[in-house]
């Protein structure tokens, strides 16, 4: 294993991979911690997916630690700590706890901290972090029901999460090229400055950022920091230039779509996938938390359709902020667990083809399914691919997406891509 990553959800995990995939690495995602012994096969990079975004502290700092250095005695050269590209973290957050503890295990006094993913339309200027042509504080983001990120400024979230100094490498540095971006990086450690936020607008600085951070052991930041890193390990012959992606067969079987996330972006691709034909039920978690929706209800729904069906729980903030205040803060928990269900059961009738939509749904029905590791397949879209179940006596193939994530015909081109 060249490279070790730790990511805060199982859709960053799987956009990852996917980068990872792109650039030459045979890549392997885990889910959870490693068990001590796991097979990793000959993968060059793995990724173990966690969801420690929005949990307590001192259990995000426990899993991530435990994951690392179930890496690290693999043999992994050089560490990622993967978070979102939208940064999804309040000043109570956790990626400011996470890098800490990380940067203490490998000895290290400073990262970079750089989620820009320009293709997805996520850059960082002068510290800020953009959505598209909007400040975060200005996009959809800053209404997300768990983590509303209602400033931009990476350099002033981070400070409120850490008692180690962070810094700021600006554009002016980062466009010319690795060798400035190097001396600025270590000119900001000699100032006593740990955690690094890094401009990047497009992928070629991306690709500057990573030849910089060669030697450096922790890279914390959105899959678009990896854009980089597998030409490190080629330079120095670690890395076999003619190695290829290994594209899986999807396995036979019925399909569905499960949508929990309630983001803006998810709320088209079901509406799109509604206006082009596709048959969808809506879910309410109050009639879910009264009884009033079963799980069996919905599966025999499902059931009945001739087509592809999609079940999804997607609504606006006022009916969420309406939820959240009948069945309390952890009514998003409900939903996810009811969709988890649906697929068990519906996995236990013969489905082997899975879309799931929203970082937090992908989690429960991963769990709730029982896989414990991921092949990466065809791209669905950028930083979408469908992957497939490994060490299963009956796989099943997984579309696991962001919430933020795909283009409004997400749901429809997903199935094409199979």
């Amino acid at each position: 294993m060249l490279l070790g990553a730790v990511a805060d959800d199982l859709t960053g995990a799987t956009d990852l991979c996917l980068m990872l995939t792109r650039e030459g690495m045979r890549t392997v995602q885990v889910i959870g911690v490693p068990d001590a012994g796991f097979d990793f096969t000959d993968a060059d990079a793995v990724v173990v997916a966690l969801k420690s975004r929005t949990i307590e502290p001192e259990r995000a700092i426990d899993l991530s630690r435990r994951a690392a250095q179930a890496l690290l005695d693999a043999g992994a050269h050089q560490l990622i700590f993967k978070y979102c590209s939208t940064f999804d973290s309040t000043p109570k957050g956790n990626i400011g706890p996470v890098a800490d503890a990380l940067l203490d295990l490998v000895g290290e006094s400073a990262a970079i901290v750089c989620p820009a993913f320009p293709e997805n339309g996520r850059t960082i200027y002068q510290g800020h972090l953009f959505v598209g042509n909007l400040l975060l504080s200005d996009s959809p983001m800053r209404h997300h029901p768990l983590t509303p990120m209602t400033d931009s400024s990476l350099v002033r979230v981070l400070q409120a999460q850490t008692d180690r100094t962070v810094g700021l490498i600006p554009h002016a540095t980062v466009r010319k090229g690795a060798t400035a971006i190097r001396a600025a990086i270590s000119e900001a450690a000699d100032r006593g400055e740990s955690l690094l936020v890094v401009d990047a607008v497009a992928n070629d600085e991306l690709r500057a950022i990573g030849e910089a951070v060669s030697d450096m052991k922790l890279i914390t930041g959105g899959s678009g920091i990896a854009l980089g890193l597998p030409e490190n390990f080629r330079r120095a012959g670690q890395l076999d230039s003619a190695r290829s992606s290994h594209h899986f067969n999807a396995p036979e079987g019925r399909s569905v779509a499960l949508a929990g996330s309630c983001s803006e972006a998810t709320r088209r691709q079901v509406k799109g996938a509604m206006e082009r034909g596709m048959p969808a039920l809506k879910i309410d978690p109050i009639e879910i938390g009264q009884g009033a929706t079963t799980i069996e209800d919905v599966v025999a729904w499902v059931r009945s359709q001739e087509a592809t069906a999609l079940v999804y729980s997607s609504t606006d903030p006022q009916e969420v902020r309406s939820a959240q205040e009948q069945l309390g803060p952890h009514a998003g928990e409900v939903v996810e667990q009811f969709l988890a269900g649906v697929a068990v059961a519906l996995r236990d009738d013969g489905y082997r083809r899975f879309v799931v939509a929203g970082g937090e749904t992908s989690g429960a029905v991963v769990q709730a399914l029982g896989v414990n590791a991921l092949e990466i397949g065809a791209e669905i879209d950028p930083g979408v691919p469908w992957t497939l179940s490994l060490s299963d006596d009956q796989p099943i193939s997984l579309a696991l997406k962001s919430g933020n994530f795909g283009a409004e015909d997400f749901f429809i081109k997903a199935w094409n891509a199979l």
